[in-house]
């Protein structure tokens, strides 16, 4: 086996896993083949959508393999047939089986968007930012039958910036993802690493996120408005309800305040500014930069604003 040139099979789904498998595709090993979830119906019309990693694969000719499961005896033989000394796993969706688990010589590596046991599961970049965490990273883990339960082989860590989107911070740690893997693949094939055993007491569940999570309750802290904001850039989008339109809030700022308003004002637009609609929350206010009203695109608040008298209006919930 030569670890400068390992030959790699790539299970993966999203542009998270689509930045790996770049990498991978510029490095000196090979990859013989990819394992992606198959074409999903997507957009107005519903057409029938090839992932990013798909995408990227056939690009650069590599064998595409689409299995609904890796369950099956036909999904195992192919995947045996492509001869992996490792498969490299980012964002895949599907279940490993242990068969597949136990196929390569070097096992099975998962990138994973968090510091590991913290936020297992399928949602950890968003998770992070809602549970208000000041830092997270990206792991290297030897995966197991477990929810990423398997030993950390290379870890590195980042804050998370105190007005950062999970887009935002999704893009880093895709980028991090990448640089680190190519730093282990060769340091685990020569048993360079040392595996890290996670302590399951500390552990914690990123929950995959749903789209009714996404409708604001102004009765709620500013900050915590703030980090669902963030949390739901770019999906599912946070959401409230104004002048009976569903509005969508992309983007926010918190604001120190000594005003006292009641329970009953939380939601009102107390001020309207050149660049923000500025909101009562359950403590201070909060100012929205950037709103989107229905049919229309995301747009500065000085043009979410034109046309419409908001001053004294009030922000409800939506009811999903």
């Amino acid at each position: 086996m030569n670890c400068e040139r390992l030959k790699i099979v790539f299970a993966g789904t999203p542009e998270f896993a689509a930045v790996a498998l770049k990498a991978l595709l510029s490095s000196s090993h090979d990859v013989v083949g990819v394992l992606t979830q198959p074409d999903r119906p997507a957009g107005r019309g519903r057409k029938l959508t090839s992932s990013a990693v798909k995408l990227m694969a056939q690009e650069a000719s590599v064998p595409v393999l689409q299995p609904a499961s890796l369950k099956t005896e036909e999904a195992l033989k192919e995947f045996k047939a492509l001869n992996a000394d490792v498969l490299v796993v980012a964002a895949y969706g599907l279940i490993l089986p242990k068969a597949v688990l136990e196929t390569p010589p070097l096992g099975c590596l998962n990138i994973h968007g968090s510091l590991l046991p913290r936020w297992r599961g399928a949602a950890p970049i968003h998770r992070a930012i809602l549970a208000g965490d000041t830092e997270t990273g990206v792991c290297i883990m030897q995966m197991d039958e477990g929810l990423d339960t398997g030993d950390v082989l290379l870890e590195k860590r980042t804050p998370i910036g105190i007005d950062e989107s999970v887009a935002q911070l999704h893009d880093r740690l895709a980028t991090m993802g990448a640089q680190i893997l190519l730093e282990a693949l060769p340091a685990r094939c020569n048993d360079e690493l040392q595996a890290k055993v996670q302590d399951n007491s500390i552990a914690t569940y990123a929950e995959k996120l749903f789209k009714s999570e996404a409708a604001l309750d102004f009765t709620l802290a500013a900050a915590e408005l703030d980090r669902r904001i963030r949390a739901f850039n770019p999906w599912p989008v946070a959401e409230a309800h104004l002048q009976g339109k569903r509005v969508r809030i992309w983007q926010c700022r918190i604001v120190d305040s000594d005003e006292h308003h009641s329970a009953k004002d939380c939601g009102t637009i107390v001020a309207v500014l050149d660049d923000a609609v500025r909101v009562q929350a359950g403590d201070t206010t909060i100012d929205l930069t950037v709103l989107q009203w229905p049919g229309k695109k995301a747009q500065p608040a000085a043009e979410f604003l034109q046309g419409h008298s908001l001053q004294g209006e009030t922000f409800s919930s939506v009811q999903n």
